[in-house]
């Protein structure tokens, strides 16, 4: 029966290329959507993670649920030993420390709140490769009484690389401090928002601002963004008994898992209207063979052949041709993503962001393998119906139809 089926198939041979361009054409779809949701995926979490959230955090218990009302009662004041803690674990390239504060910056002449972060600039270049300079230098290891201002700060304030600011804000315990930094460096991140209130300082130079030795967070940056939930149930195991929590980077990123959840459901239903279309063409070429052939199946059936056989003969030329079509797609899609990643698609800025990309057709195996039985599947579902009714003929109306 499938030699059968087979040579059916060679025996038509317009109608077969027909069948097969409309399933290829659809597998291609497929491949090629699926990758490229899967770059926008790749892209939007990596750049979640280097946007200075890292793969991992470790704060005090509770810290991150209630640091807008009390944001120095949940502080690390022992945060070395969690510095070595992680820098134990075989996956981790690097372990920082980080306080956050709030405050107004002033240039003698006009004042804005900020959000600023004192970390340790050697370190951050982990989880921040978010940040370009723009102007001046960057921080490093010794700075001291230095910051770099966000690009749309500096520009609200109009100061340069080699001015001075102040900045006051309010220590632990409650009074009031202010200090007088250079500015060294102008940068700019993948956030209009944050680049528009953000300043850079060096770990200690915050540390005696607030007048305290301890850091809100310990940032842990992985060799690779897959080792995440293994090197946080690692991690977790390893300051057990002590009032500090360790953070994913996923949990932290609410912006992500949204927008992830609104792609999915948009490409899904591109992906689901592609299926249709194709399910339809094929089915319009399937419909046309078969009921040409209504002759042909009134020969078998009056030369003995189950009407059982007949339907099934028709069904495995369908999945042949999906088999094949399958195929063909697969291979043309898989050389396509190639050819396009090779030279990029380019992007406009995603939203609140102020650079572009380029974008790539990743090949992942499993929507490859996905695609293919989708073609397949298709195919074969496509038949069953015109298959049927033409193996349900009566044998002297489908020989009429030979005349």
């Amino acid at each position: 029966m499938l030699k059968f089926a087979y040579r059916n198939l060679t025996r038509h041979r317009g109608r077969t290329l027909l069948t097969l361009g409309a399933i290829a054409f659809g597998v291609v779809s497929l491949v090629l959507s699926a990758g490229f949701v899967d770059d926008i995926f790749v892209r939007l979490r990596e750049n979640t993670v280097q946007s200075g959230l890292g793969h991992l955090q470790v704060a005090r218990e509770h810290y991150f649920d209630l640091r807008n009302r009390q944001p120095y009662a949940y502080m690390i004041e022992n945060p070395g030993a969690v510095v070595a803690a992680a820098k134990k674990l075989p996956t981790v390239r690097e372990a920082m420390m980080r306080v956050n504060l709030t405050g107004t910056l002033s240039n003698g002449s006009g004042e804005l709140p900020v959000v600023a972060e004192g970390g340790e600039p050697e370190k951050e270049v982990a989880v921040g490769g978010f940040v370009t300079l723009v102007d001046g230098r960057r921080l490093t290891g010794g700075d001291q009484n230095v910051v770099e201002l966000g690009e749309g700060l500096a520009r609200a304030l109009g100061v340069a690389p080699g001015a001075f600011v102040t900045l006051l804000t309010a220590t632990p315990e409650g009074a009031i401090n202010t200090v007088e930094l250079k500015v060294v460096g102008i940068f700019r991140s993948v956030s209009i928002d944050y680049d528009a209130r953000a300043a850079r300082l060096p770990l200690a130079t915050a540390q005696t601002l607030l007048n305290t030795k301890s850091v809100h967070t310990v940032v842990v940056a992985l060799e690779n963004t897959a080792f995440t939930q293994t090197a946080a149930g690692q991690l977790r195991k390893a300051l057990d008994g002590q009032p500090l929590a360790v953070y994913t980077w996923d949990e932290l990123a609410d912006f992500y898992r949204k927008a992830v959840d609104l792609y999915r459901t948009q490409f899904g239903v591109l992906q689901a209207i592609i299926l249709i279309m194709v399910a339809l063409s094929v089915s319009n070429s399937i419909n046309i063979s078969i009921f040409e052939r209504t002759a042909e199946v009134g020969t078998l059936l009056a030369l003995g052949n189950r009407r059982r056989q007949v339907l099934q003969l028709l069904v495995m030329e369908s999945a042949i041709s999906g088999l094949v079509g399958g195929l063909a797609g697969a291979a043309l899609g898989i050389g396509l993503a190639l050819g396009i990643s090779s030279i990029g698609i380019p992007m406009p800025p995603p939203p609140n962001s102020s650079q572009g990309y380029l974008a790539v057709v990743r090949i992942v195996p499993e929507q490859v393998a996905v695609a293919l039985v989708i073609g397949v599947v298709a195919t074969v579902l496509a038949s069953v119906l015109p298959a049927w009714r033409v193996s349900r003929l009566p044998v002297v109306e489908a020989l009429r139809r030979a005349q």
